[in-house]
């Protein structure tokens, strides 16, 4: 028996993931305060739907299906039969305690009351209810409808009965679920810190420009983007917001630092794409920047953000947010890296990993380079992450 969904904010990420369940047949109640956003969301699943009608993945028919599944309402109480019900706005602790306070007086005890928020605790979250117990993170990666991952993040309120169905519900919808502890961050925005914080700190010290660094990523490491067109690509604003949010949340760790370069690109309004400029011009006749194609300091670059990407890889299992198997697949599955990063630490060697975060470390004296406690372990027993 299909659940009913309701999904709260019809914005990109919350309309994706209305069509995501209409797409398995749920009936799904998207909800917006914002009459005018609801119809721009409509709009956007029917063009998607058209979109996947024409690579064949749908018919006509199964297209209109779809679209009579999701139903447009203005207000809370019209998710009152709903028995899962995902929370997509602002990322504002604030508001989302006023929503779930609310939802909780015109819901049934066992709907569960769901957050798709990308680094708050869900355990904070949950303080607004009464009967916490039904709370958990499920996390989509943008755009829903393609990414395959969705982390699922239980606070120490949730209870097993909670866990099971919504793990088990996500995976019915064809997505890659990955369980990670509630930190801050979980797993992706955790671990992918220094494939941007180490980008911008080595374009600070001026060993390259933002398209060399670019470039030896690409070239060197595969991934599809480099960190500076990636960060033009998300938003200068939000990826900034993020970075900052899980430096203060950590304590305000060196390692999850904020850089300036990026600040002041993000005060500036020099967001990326979406606003034509970030640390690329992306209006019509702007010349492009061409990168400094020198493969040895390329192959630096490229071997420095990696080790720093494996530390905190390292760290996430070290600190049991999660297991070394869902860290990688997140990191594949989410954002795309070409290997898992684990995975990858093992290729290498683990101490030439350590050796290269120590001779780092040793340079700057910087508690941001540290090795992580767990590679220094396991080079010491000869171990690897997989056996």
């Amino acid at each position: 028996m299909s659940k009913i969904i309701g999904v709260i904010g019809a914005g990109t990420m919350g309309s994706g993931i209305a069509q995501v369940a209409a797409q398995c047949g749920h009936s799904v109640y998207l909800m917006d305060a914002n009459i005018e956003q609801l119809e721009r969301a409509k709009n956007g699943v029917s063009t998607s739907l058209e979109k996947l009608v024409e690579k064949g993945k749908f018919t006509v028919e199964q297209k209109s299906s779809i679209e009579s599944n999701i139903h447009y309402v203005g207000q809370l109480e019209g998710l009152s039969t709903c028995q899962l019900i995902i929370e997509a706005i602002v990322e504002k602790m604030e508001v989302k305690h006023s929503v779930f306070f609310s939802l909780e007086k015109i819901v049934s005890d066992d709907c569960i009351l769901a957050s798709n928020t990308s680094s708050l605790s869900i355990a904070s979250i949950g303080s607004s209810l009464t009967k916490a117990d039904r709370v958990i993170g499920i996390h989509f990666f943008n755009p829903a409808t393609i990414m395959p991952l969705v982390e699922i993040i239980p606070a120490v309120q949730t209870s097993e009965a909670t866990i099971n169905e919504a793990v088990s519900l996500i995976q019915s919808w064809g997505k890659t679920v990955v369980l990670c502890k509630d930190t801050p961050g979980f797993i992706v925005n955790r671990v992918a810190r220094p494939f941007y914080g180490e980008a911008l700190r080595i374009y600070e010290e001026g060993l390259a420009d933002f398209a060399t660094i670019d470039w030896a990523m690409t070239h060197f490491g595969g991934f599809k983007m480099g960190p500076f067109t990636l960060m033009d690509y998300i938003g200068n604003d939000v990826n900034y917001a993020v970075t900052e949010s899980v430096f203060q949340a950590f304590y305000y760790d060196p390692r999850f630092k904020p850089s300036f370069t990026q600040k002041r690109h993000s005060e500036a309004g020099f967001y990326g794409r979406k606003t034509g400029r970030g640390f690329y011009q992306y209006a019509e006749g702007t010349e492009t920047i061409e990168a400094t194609k020198d493969e040895i300091i390329g192959k630096i670059i490229f071997e420095r953000i990696l080790v720093m990407l494996i530390n905190e890889a390292a760290d996430a299992v070290f600190m049991q947010v999660a297991s070394v198997k869902d860290v990688d697949l997140a990191m594949t599955k989410g954002v795309n890296y070409p290997k898992g990063l684990l995975a990858w630490a093992d290729e290498l060697g683990l101490d030439w990993v350590l050796d290269k975060l120590n001779e780092l470390f040793d340079e700057y004296g910087e508690d941001r380079y540290r090795p992580n406690a767990l590679l220094k372990r396991m080079v010491k027993k000869g171990d690897k992450f997989y056996s």
